[in-house]
């Protein structure tokens, strides 16, 4: 069923002939939690997760498979056949040509042996020295276009890692380009060996090769690949169905969850995969973020001097909420997109994942609870809708992309705005709902929690546009199809108003998550088996506080002085945020491990042994606080009390005094008209569109100070970094700036966006 690897002690030989009991090795850089096999419950458990994940098409049938190692072969065949042609045309000898080679790697899910019905296949083309890029992006690319199979074809030659997309014969390929320092690939070729990043190789092949050699990585790393496998596939589909996939989007892509995955592997290397997936749940809400995951140790030296994660160097990397760091060198971390809104969605679906995974290991419930589809479209009362349309299908594919690689600057803006707690971005996308939208029209959905305060009157305009602006001044740089035809437009609604743009099928199973949700928390409530102390705190965003006017969504003040704005954020300061802790009923952090610890014991009292390999293990994971890794204390003082005169003298963490700042709200804006379903826009003269530089920072409220310096007594500790001195650090590195605005506004529609929050 499930391979057991038992790790033994091994033995050597010393100079004098005598055995000496070595230390036993291990995977990771600290030893396991815990050694303990699979117990019956846990294969159980384990045959029912794949039981249960069976119809949710994250198995592919033979016949498929085959299907994808044909067109794999087929497109490595049109590789070689390029290569060669390109080697004619630059006079190669004929005894070079018959060995010069060249090949199709492939990454990511696939390659871990994780992907699904239908998913893309990430793949890297290897070619000798003298094929170059430019080559690539034109001849080999007028080779696809030749193909029959080929379909939607399209080149991202400007991205950060060039590529080219396509469909083949029904398959989706990624494809990206690999030039090594070699006059000829053979085809037992390692893509581990360093040496290949010496000599000519420019940084983009080094980052189209990090894909291969991070996926090869990865899997050299787990101790049992086959439970390493079910597990992350059921960590990815639960992922997925919460809607907290998507590295674009600031949430983690699936290399990111691969190396959580992995990690639990190397801590409980012998089980089975429900443990694994339950334990990834115990760990992750229990980890002290900012502190890195790490499948290996890092390099001490940097002897090639490429740009790796290393917080005691690059002040920025230590501003990253939740780094993951890739094992293969150059070591990056692969979750810098993650904002604060997605790290507190993330961290409170690990918490409740982790008491569902509690309810199934006690047999109160079944995997398909785990499994439910997020209630996001009625978890807010809020949304703000973001909508790109284009005239051809061609324009669209690369207009939507550019678009959904910069909604994270967005929700960015979004979270510096004084009155926003959360800004939750939804991964996935929508079509046109009807021949009205048009066709070729693509829709996100961004929820927004607000603080609770009295009458109050939040200002967006300021950050839409700003991104709106980034858009086209990013498109009309990059990409080469832009026109006036590519439109970007931004919009606000409430709940009520969303099956104007959300299919019926949706919004009806985000309807039934939300109810069963609901009963499950009642029926949580009332059971004698689980005190309320335990209890996992959600989110409220009905709160009666935030009941918004019944006129139009969008509410324009007109005449609204400096000092009425200025007066209104002062008496809001003090609102305290609508976060987690509102119905906190006990310390979860704490509580957590003990009820992991009672619920085991309760299932497996029979087997007395296993029971007490469990509590061992648990309490390991408590009490490995004692190991503390400095980086992540240097980092904490670096983002809490050091990182207060950063954020001060450079604006970091802070967020905006007032919405908007005085020197940016207009004198006057023109009257909205009373077109239009629930919400309306209309264009606005143009004015500066950040606060005043010379605006009062404002004074954090107890409650952040709190919740910035929270330590969680349950955390396991990674040990990497020697102590950081932050009085002396060099960064090269550029920060994540908004680009310029677009010198022609002809194509930029100007939105004046409020919203009135009233008790």
């Amino acid at each position: 069923m499930w391979n057991v690897v038992v790790l033994r002690p091994i033995f050597c030989g010393s100079s004098q002939g005598a055995t000496k009991a070595a230390k036993p090795k291990y995977l990771g850089i600290t030893s396991p939690i815990s050694l303990a096999g699979a117990q019956p419950i846990d294969k159980e458990l384990s045959k029912k997760l794949e039981e249960t994940m069976k119809p949710f098409g994250v198995f592919e049938s033979e016949k498929e498979l085959n299907k994808r190692l044909d067109v794999l072969q087929r497109v490595d065949q049109l590789v070689k056949k390029w290569i060669r042609e390109v080697s004619l045309d630059q006079n190669i000898s004929e005894t070079v040509l018959e060995k010069v080679g060249g090949k199709v790697y492939t990454f990511g899910s696939y390659r871990l042996g994780v992907h699904t019905k239908g998913a893309d296949i990430d793949t890297l083309c290897v070619a000798p020295y003298h094929v170059k890029r430019s080559d690539f992006f034109t001849t080999f690319y007028d080779l696809l276009k030749e193909q029959p199979e080929v379909k939607e074809l399209r080149a991202v030659e400007d991205a950060f890692v060039p590529v080219i997309k396509m469909s083949f014969d029904g398959i989706e390929l990624d494809m990206l380009f690999a030039q090594l320092p070699l006059t000829m690939i053979p085809e037992d070729q390692d893509l581990l060996d360093e040496s290949l990043l010496k000599n000519t190789m420019d940084i983009k092949c080094i980052r189209s090769l990090n894909g291969c050699r991070v996926t090869d990585e990865i899997l050299r790393l787990v101790p049992n690949i086959e439970s390493f496998r079910m597990a992350l596939r059921a960590i990815k589909l639960w992922a997925k169905r919460k809607g907290i996939y998507s590295n674009a989007l600031g949430f983690l892509g699936g290399v990111s969850w691969a190396m959580l995955v992995a990690r639990v592997c190397q801590l409980y290397p012998n089980a089975a995969p429900a443990t694994l997936v339950q334990k990834v749940f115990l760990v992750f809400s229990k980890w002290e973020w900012p502190q890195p995951v790490l499948l290996k140790q890092m390099q001490k030296e940097n002897v090639l001097s490429l740009p790796v994660w290393d917080p005691r160097i690059n002040v920025l990397d230590r501003f990253h909420l939740m780094p993951i760091i890739t094992p293969a060198y150059p070591q990056q971390n692969s979750t810098f997109n993650v904002t604060q809104s997605t790290k507190k969605i993330l961290i409170d679906e690990f918490q409740l994942a982790l008491e569902v995974t509690q309810k199934i290991y006690a047999k109160e419930a079944s995997w398909s609870l785990l499994f439910k589809r997020s209630d996001f479209f009625t978890k807010y009362r809020h949304y703000i809708v973001l909508l790109a349309s284009s005239k051809t299908e061609e324009q669209h594919l690369e207009w939507s992309g550019l678009i959904e690689s910069k909604v994270r600057i967005l929700v960015g803006n979004l979270e510096k705005n004084q009155y926003i707690s959360l800004a939750h971005v939804n991964p996935d996308s929508f079509g046109p709902l009807d021949s009205s939208d048009g066709q070729h029209v693509t829709k996100w959905f961004i929820g927004l929690e607000f603080v609770q305060a009295p009458n109050i009157n939040v200002e967006l305009t300021t950050d839409i546009q700003s991104f709106i602006n980034t858009v086209h001044a990013v498109g009309m740089k990059s990409l080469k199809m832009y026109c006036d035809d590519m439109k970007i437009e931004v919009k606000h609604v409430k709940r009520k108003q969303l099956s104007i743009y959300v299919p019926a099928s949706v919004l009806k199973q985000s309807t039934v998550a939300d109810k069963e949700k609901k009963e499950s928390a009642n029926k949580h409530q009332t059971s004698d088996t689980v005190t309320s102390a335990n209890s996992t705190p959600t989110r409220s965003t009905d709160s009666p506080s935030l009941q918004t006017s019944k006129s139009e969504s969008f509410l324009v003040q007109q005449d609204t002085s400096h000092e009425q704005l200025q007066a209104q954020s002062v008496d809001c300061m003090d609102g305290k945020p609508a976060v987690l802790k509102a119905t906190d009923g006990g310390d979860s952090s704490s509580n957590g491990t003990k009820d992991d610890q009672s619920t085991t014991d309760a299932v497996c009292s029979e087997n007395d042994e296993h029971n007490a390999d469990i509590k061992a293990a648990d309490e390991k994971l408590v009490t490995s606080t004692a190991n503390s890794l400095s980086v992540v204390d240097q980092t904490s003082s670096v983002n809490g009390e050091s990182g207060n005169k950063l954020s001060q003298d450079g604006g970091v963490d802070l967020k905006r005094p007032h919405s908007p700042g005085p020197e940016s709200a207009p004198n006057k804006i023109p009257k909205i008209s009373s077109q239009g379903e629930g919400c309306s826009d209309t264009n606005v003269s143009k004015r500066p569109h950040s606060p005043s530089q010379g605006d009062k920072q404002p004074k954090r409220s107890k409650d952040q100070q709190q919740t910035q310096a929270t330590v969680t007594e349950d955390k396991v500790i990674d040990k990497s970094f020697e102590k950081i001195d932050v009085n002396n650090v060099v960064s090269d590195e550029l920060q994540d700036m908004a680009s310029p605005q677009p010198t022609s506004y002809n194509r930029v529609q100007k939105n004046t966006i409020r919203l009135k929050l009233s008790r």
